[in-house]
């Protein structure tokens, strides 16, 4: 009796233990899940912004909550970079970001080559180069790279000839033969859409094209190749390339998903470099 007395007691002891053990997981707290990183990218609104939006869902899932911050000028975004008050930025070329970060003494550099977006000549007042006009007015971008690129579209498409050798570094002084007398006007390159009814030709970033609902493969009356050097990036400050995030947002932005939307949304006007 006392043996069986002894059992039960036993029992009772682990049951109740058991019971104790239930309730302590009942009161513990679950684990809280992990904390989302946030990242900020600056970018301009076509392509870049909509790119972006393809990646954010991407990121999301790795656990990276993607803010995009709108941008429309070519200088803010790298200064804003540098001061820390974004993360990366995704709006301009190399030769760009190596001649700004040069000049302005910021530590910048690129993660990933994500697409090419070819430059083109357009118009709403001749439908042809060979019908310009003695004396048109041009509007060509007035950042140094951009405008020394606009150029040298206009040489290669034999409106005006420059000095040799002198490539993405031209300015106006370099023009050497202009027989059309054409002017160049220097504008911001963001009203250079608006400017088409003003101007008898404007050479415009395909971004800005795009936004003013330009179609560059029916509407340039010429048009880089595809082949062009001025391939888009993703800048970060020098050091963060190594950032799990950043490693992360530049893997999303050469991926499959973005190379497929790049190709049925824009139809060849801005081409994937990866």
């Amino acid at each position: 009796m006392k043996k069986i007395a002894l059992l039960l007691t036993i029992a009772l002891l682990a049951f109740s233990s058991f019971i104790a053990g239930c309730g302590g997981n009942k009161t513990t707290p679950a684990p809280s899940a992990t904390d989302k990183k946030t990242i900020k990218v600056g970018a301009t609104a076509v392509p870049h912004a909509e790119i972006l939006n393809v990646v954010k869902p991407i990121l999301e899932k790795e656990g990276i909550n993607l803010v995009i911050v709108e941008m429309s000028d070519y200088v803010r975004p790298n200064m804003a970079v540098a001061e820390k008050e974004l993360d990366a930025n995704f709006f301009q070329h190399i030769p760009y970001l190596t001649k700004f970060s040069a000049e302005r003494k910021l530590d910048l550099t690129y993660t990933a080559a994500v697409h090419i977006e070819p430059m083109g000549v357009y118009s709403k007042k001749v439908k042809n180069l060979n019908d310009l006009p003695n004396g048109a007015e041009i509007g060509v971008p007035n950042d140094p790279t951009n405008g020394g690129r606009a150029l040298a579209l206009l040489a290669k498409a034999g409106v005006i000839k420059l000095k040799d050798g002198v490539g993405i570094a031209a300015t106006v002084k370099d023009i050497t033969d202009n027989p059309k007398n054409v002017k160049i006007r220097e504008l911001e390159a963001a009203q250079l859409p608006r400017s088409l009814d003003d101007l008898t030709l404007a050479v415009i970033n395909t971004n800005y094209a795009l936004e003013a609902k330009l179609v560059p493969a029916k509407d340039a009356l010429f048009i880089e190749q595809k082949d062009s050097p001025y391939v888009n990036i993703l800048t970060v400050r020098k050091g963060d390339e190594t950032r799990p995030e950043i490693q992360k947002l530049t893997k999303a932005l050469t991926s499959e998903e973005v190379k497929k939307f790049i190709n049925e949304k824009y139809q060849g006007a801005i081409v994937p470099a990866f």
